[in-house]
């Protein structure tokens, strides 16, 4: 860049610029080399540029592009504000604007900012206001502890009881969580008094501290009051580079593509376009007049002395070219093969400078990512069985030893309300009371449908019979699976070898970053078809969390050994999609990728059957077309069957004959509950993605009353960023009329109608248009195909939302929200239902969980054990409805355990009686301190009633010292240092463990007599039960395990 500086005419630029020239204008840039143009000018000032461009989509290609030159430029978003009272901007927009301009606030260096002529202009904290709202902590510094919570709430942060998302905090004893609007991650404090003991960063989902911290800086009062603007912060000596503008008083520098009468330089020859000719899809690689056309190009540069750059997406695609060089026997000496994204490359002949994008060699579009900050929790990766923050009063759930009966609240009891219970109500209105410390015996129920069972009589023994009913046939059902598996274990298919190194180079051209869950399943799913056995396996997530990309890799794994690959989808319009997506992701290697449907000619589907007859096609992508009987495989090796629970049960059977012997991996959009996955595990191979993709935004839900300006400028607003639009009426009748009013509404949208009662051509035809962007507002039913990945279509409008079920909102709601931009999903109301109701409560709830992730929050209530229901068949949801799904999936869990011959460890089943401890708070106060220690956790140390019970539930859990070590160091970390009653609870958990161990079944203290019982008889010394000796009621419990130990 230094010698591009020194090159005319940019030198002569530069110097105007330095001199106090503005506007210093570049005209006849092409678009291609804007971004190197705006890093050359970055590398040649000291000063702060801001670049201001003309759209968002500019923005986010300039952006892009110069980071490669420039990796710290900045990103200044839009907030996107709804045209609606009362609704905040996007949380995680806000931080990002904010956490920017705090950087300016504090900056000793030169920062490049890239914005919009929007995002500059819309409200932000007044400058300087940033830098005195921050509270800054700092590790061993003395602060007013209380100030700081009040300071906190005082800003608008929300106390809560954990810790979720941004503007939030937590108190718990000594211990402060914070989530401040510019930082990376949430923040712990913790205190001795007012000093700052120790700070640390700590990550949402698992609520665990991460990293230590010398210091930070806390955001108050700057989110609400946004009475400046963000172009305050851009101070006179800052440069203003604007891109094609239309109104340029207050630039700097302007770059622009076409002429200027006041342009001092005409650049129109000094950035060009690289004549490498025109490379369509796969021909880089097939093609090879075309490569030795480019091989040519290469050789004339380097002999006239030119630097050359190519830039390519990931570290497979380097290594794919290089070895295509290799091949082709061509030099890379003084050729640049950098990591960067880059749509277009460009030349600059006076300073002897080619950069060439790989994008436009293998002949594809660059995949374009945007950086974010990290999300809000995930919510669900690991579920407790209940979470008593979500339960309402009135809800059913399922009480271990007792049967199903219904939640009426937390309840204070005895003389000084200081013990709490759980409050359950069974057949003929009975009550039952259950102490937090036994909080561990209630799980939330969940059935199959919306069908309620009646409550359980605590009189009889029908819950007990039930239980043996289910037990039994669960029993049965977990044999028969094993021996399916085993019949299958005895199948011989073909056993792939390991990876080739284009499958390494293959898997490392992913423009994206895997998920954890997603590399899981990658793993397992290579690691099946290793096996000399046939694989059948389960891939199960959402749409857009990463599935494809799974089968893509099998596929191609299967293709490197000589395989063909059959991928089956229910619907020609998913089989497009997926005909798409596999020929971009293999367009670097020599694959032959082929379609059947009826999108196909006959003559195409004729020449398309002979290739696969002869070997000529690897991978065949089609509907049922693909089993029909004309349709014969050289060598098929794995087959790859999409939404498999839209194929009915003849398509079905089908399959089961056909492919018996080869390889199957079957992907499903319907979510299993993650304890229904673990229960299965041994049985079946299943695999699943729960982790959301990095760039996914939660989509923002709006509840509201009918109203067609809020209809208008929510579609407008989505049409305004190039994006596309669900309208759900969900009535055929009157259809046609929506669809003329929304016409009317929108006069320039193209509006369309599907439902399922058009004849099936038309419908795909429509749902095609749609998936192909020819469609801007699609008015239909819930038709809406799941499987379909469809980025552009970023609002839904939901009309009479109250006629859906909470799982049916939710999971239309999932339609949008898989591109980098904002989604909306808006429900609209009756405006006499606005105000209350049982409708409105239902759809208060998917509006709470708008987090990415909390699908299984919400799902557990009704939509997942629909995948139950569709994975377990019709007899076991039956059993799902009669005693619950957490207590079906343990029930599953311990049958398949003890079919396999596993030792099964169950919750410790010791029962510990001792006079001397108190284990609620409140039989500890109505006793006192000289007659009894307590045992409990108080709620001075953990307040909130949820959160303790949830801590009660993780202890009974407890099976291993591990696992008490964990957890101890657990509650350190996230309730700071504990009392002596938690002391004696975890003491009490040792005693436990120790006494398992022992095989000791009962431990009981009676007047300082100590009766151990194992195997049914006491232990005795010297004919006697032993007495504990140290006289002090506090040193009684140390004493106890002190006993137990040495057994």
């Amino acid at each position: 860049m230094q010698i591009v500086a020194q090159v005319e005419p940019i030198a002569r630029q530069l110097r105007a610029l330095r001199a106090g020239e503005r506007p210093v204008v570049f005209s006849h840039v092409i678009d291609s080399a804007r971004a190197f143009l705006v890093a050359t000018l970055a590398q040649e000032t000291r000063e702060t540029l801001w670049i201001i461009c003309p759209s968002v989509r500019t923005q986010e290609l300039l952006h892009e592009s110069l980071t490669n030159w420039l990796p710290d430029a900045l990103f200044l978003p839009e907030a996107e504000f709804l045209a609606m009272e009362n609704i905040l901007p996007d949380q995680e927009i806000a931080a990002e604007r904010l956490a920017l301009l705090s950087q300016v606030e504090e900056a000793r260096r030169r920062l490049v900012i890239v914005g919009t002529r929007a995002s500059l202009a819309q409200p932000a904290p007044k400058r300087g206001s940033l830098r005195s709202a921050a509270l800054r902590l700092r590790r061993g510094a003395s602060e007013a502890r209380e100030r700081i919570i009040d300071s906190l709430g005082e800003a608008g942060y929300e106390r809560v009881a954990q810790v979720t998302t941004r503007g939030q905090f937590a108190v718990r004893g000594g211990i402060l969580d914070v989530y401040s609007w510019q930082v990376a991650a949430p923040i712990r404090a913790e205190f001795f008094g007012d000093e700052i003991e120790s700070l640390r960063e700590f990550d949402l989902d698992t609520q665990t501290s991460q990293r230590n911290l010398n210091e930070t800086a806390l955001l108050l009062g700057a989110v609400e009051e946004q009475k400046g603007k963000v172009e305050d912060y851009i101070a006179p000596k800052h440069l203003r580079v604007v891109i094609e503008p239309e109104d340029d008083e207050a630039a700097d520098v302007i770059v622009t593509e076409g002429s200027r009468d006041e342009a001092v330089e005409d650049f129109s020859g000094a950035f060009v376009d690289c004549e490498i000719g025109e490379f369509d899809t796969g021909e880089f690689i097939i093609a090879e007049a075309k490569r030795q056309q480019f091989f040519a190009r290469l050789t004339d540069w380097r002999e006239s002395g030119a630097r050359i750059a190519i830039y390519f997406q990931t570290e497979g695609e380097i290594e794919r070219f290089s070895e295509i060089m290799a091949e082709a026997k061509v030099s890379l000496g003084g050729i640049g093969l950098l990591e960067g994204t880059l749509g277009r490359g460009f030349c600059f002949p006076v300073a002897q400078l080619v950069v060439l994008a790989a994008a436009e060699l293998f002949g594809r579009a660059p995949t374009h990512g945007r950086r974010r900050l990290q999300r809000t929790a995930k919510f669900g990766t690991h579920r407790a069985q209940i979470d008593f923050s979500d339960l309402n009063e009135g809800d059913l759930v399922v009480h271990l030893e007792q049967g199903i009966g219904r939640f009426l609240g937390l309840q204070k009891i005895g003389e000084a309300e200081t013990g709490e219970v759980l409050v359950l109500e069974f057949a003929e209105e009975a009550k039952l009371y259950v102490p937090l410390e036994q909080a561990f015996m209630v799980s939330r129920y969940v059935g199959v449908g919306k069908k309620s069972p009646p409550l359980s009589s605590l009189a009889d023994a029908k819950w007990s019979r039930a239980k043996k009913n289910a037990a039994a046939s669960i029993f049965d059902y977990a044999g028969k699976m094993l021996a399916l598996q085993a019949e299958r274990e005895t199948q011989v298919g073909h056993a792939f070898g390991h990876d080739t190194k284009w499958q390494v180079e293959f898997e490392h051209s992913f423009p994206y970053r895997e998920t954890p869950d997603q590399f899981k399943a990658i793993a397992e799913t290579k690691a099946d078809m290793e096996e000399p056995r046939s694989m059948d396996r389960l891939i199960c997530g959402d749409v857009g969390f990463g599935k494809t990309e799974v089968a893509i890799r099998a596929a191609f794994k299967a293709v490197m050994e000589g395989k063909q690959v059959a991928v089956l989808t229910p619907t020609t319009v998913l089989a497009q999609q997926h005909f798409e997506t596999f020929r971009q992701r293999m367009l670097d290697y020599p694959v032959r990728i082929e379609m059947l449907s009826r999108f196909r000619s006959q003559s195409e589907q004729r020449k398309v059957l002979e290739q696969l007859r002869e070997g000529g096609v690897d991978v065949v992508v089609g509907t049922h077309r693909l089993i029909s009987g004309d349709v014969i495989f050289k060598d098929l090796g794995l087959v790859v069957i999409d939404e498999e629970q839209r194929f009915g049960v003849l398509h079905k059977e089908k399959f089961k004959e056909l492919f018996k012997l080869v390889d199957v991996l079957t992907l499903s959009a319907t979510p299993i509950p993650r304890t229904l996955y673990l229960s299965l595990v041994g049985i079946k191979d299943m695999s699943t993605i729960e982790t959301p993709p990095l760039n996914r935004l939660p989509v923002e839900t709006v509840i509201c009353g009918y109203d067609e300006r809020i209809i208008r400028d929510a579609i407008n607003r989505e049409l305004e960023r190039q994006g596309q639009v669900y309208f759900l009426h969900n009535r055929v009748m009157s259809i046609q009329k929506t669809r003329d009013r929304i016409a009317d509404l929108c006069p320039g949208a193209r509006v369309e109608i599907g439902h399922g009662q058009m004849d099936a051509d038309e419908l795909e035809g429509v749902m095609r248009r749609f998936v192909a962007g020819k469609i801007d507002v699609l008015v239909c039913t819930t038709i809406i195909e799941s499987g379909l990945d469809i980025p552009n279509a970023n609002t839904i409008i939901i009309d009479r939302a109250d006629r859906f079920g909470l799982a049916d909102l939710y999971q239309l709601r999932g339609r949008v929200g898989r591109a980098e931009h904002k989604a909306y999903a808006y429900l609209l109301l009756p405006r006499e239902m606005v105000t209350g109701g049982a409708a409105r409560k239902r759809i208060n709830a998917i509006q709470q969980y708008s987090s990415l992730g909390a699908g299984f929050r919400i799902a557990m209530r009704d939509l997942e054990i629909r995948g139950a229901g569709s994975i377990l068949g019709t007899a076991q949801s039956g059993h799902i409805v009669a005693v619950g799904f957490d207590l079906y999936c343990q029930l599953l869990k311990q049958a398949v355990a003890q079919l396999k011959g596993e030792k099964i460890r169950p919750r410790l089943e010791v029962d510990v009686r001792l006079d001397f401890l108190a284990t609620n708070e409140g039989e500890f106060l109505a006793a006192g301190p000289e007659k009894l220690v307590p045992g409990f956790i108080p709620t001075s140390y953990i307040i909130d009633a949820a959160l303790r019970i949830q801590a009660y539930r993780a202890l009974a859990e407890i099976n291993t010292a591990e696992q008490l070590k964990r957890l101890r160091r657990d509650w350190r970390d996230r309730f700071g240092k504990w009392p002596e009653a938690v002391d004696n609870l975890l003491t009490l958990s040792e005693i436990k463990l120790s006494a398992a161990r022992a095989r000791v079944s009962r431990v009981e203290v009676r007047e300082s007599k100590l009766m151990l019982t194992r195997r049914g008889d006491f232990i005795l010394v010297g004919g006697k039960f032993p007495r504990l000796t140290s006289g002090k009621i506090d040193l009684n419990l140390p004493e106890v395990w002190q006993w137990l130990k040495q057994l």
